[in-house]
This record gives structure tokens, sequence and C-alpha cells, in this order.
């Protein structure tokens, strides 16, 4: 097709031209793909929490204690709940300054995660096993 000057317009010449999108729907279509993008994102990480065992269960394989036995899986009790107390002084240490939140978060959020699923699943065997995992303190004397 030819305009009014008789010149063969962009068309015919092979060149493409984008569709012309007045200021605001182009703002309205950034907005709107950021938009896309952001809850994608949080779609994405809130994607763990619906998990049975919390979002440390992508981490953990759920079958390593099986093959525990009752004192092991005591003992390995006792050494999850010292790293959980360590990571959470850790956590509550570094939220201490304006940004050591968010550092604290980063660094030590999903070892803190992983732990407590750990935790979850030695409770889970030992419930199956019939172990106790606190000890239970018994006088050898008889009361008089």
């Amino acid at each position: 097709m030819r305009n009014a000057l008789g010149r063969a317009d962009r068309a015919e010449q092979g060149i493409a031209t984008k569709p012309f999108l007045p200021l605001g729907l182009r703002r309205h279509a950034r907005s709107r793909r950021s938009f896309l993008l952001c809850a994608a994102a949080a779609g994405m990480t809130l994607a763990g929490c619906g998990l049975g065992n919390g979002p440390g269960s992508l981490l953990v394989d759920p079958g390593r204690y099986e093959a525990y036995h009752c004192n092991d899986l005591v003992a390995q009790w006792k050494a999850l709940a010292d790293r959980e107390k360590d990571l959470r002084a850790l956590m509550d240490k570094a939220s201490q300054s304006g940004t050591g939140a968010v550092i604290g978060a980063v660094a030590y959020r999903s070892d803190y995660e992983s732990v407590l699923t750990q935790e979850k699943l030695v409770q889970r065997e030992a419930a199956e096993k019939k172990c106790e995992l606190t000890t239970t303190f018994q006088s050898d004397q008889s009361i008089r």
C-alpha cells in the first residue's frame, strides 16, 4: 500500500513494525507483567509451606531415620535440639541490628527449617518404634 506521497509503506518494504500502544497502555502492560511475575514468585515461595513437614522437607530425605534404633534416635534428637538452639541464638543475635534480620534469615533460615523437619521425622520414627526421646528418671529406692 502506498502512502499519500506515493512511497511504499513499511510492510511492503519488509520492515517489521511494532503495534502502536499509547503511553498509558504501555505502563499498564508493564505493571501487569510485573504483577504476574511477583505473583508467580510468591506462589513458588509459598508452595513449600503446603508440605506436610514444612518448608525444610524439600531438603530432608523422609526415610532417613528408618534404620535407626531407639538409642540412635535419642542421640540424634539431642544433637538436633542442640543445633536448633544454636541456630535460633544466631538468628536472634543477627536480628539485633537493622539489616541483621535479613542477613540472619538468608544465612540461617534454611538450616533452621531443615533441623525442624528432621526433628519431626525423628519424632515420627520414634513414635512408630515406640521409643522415648526424653529420658524418664526412676529412682532405685522406694519411698518409706
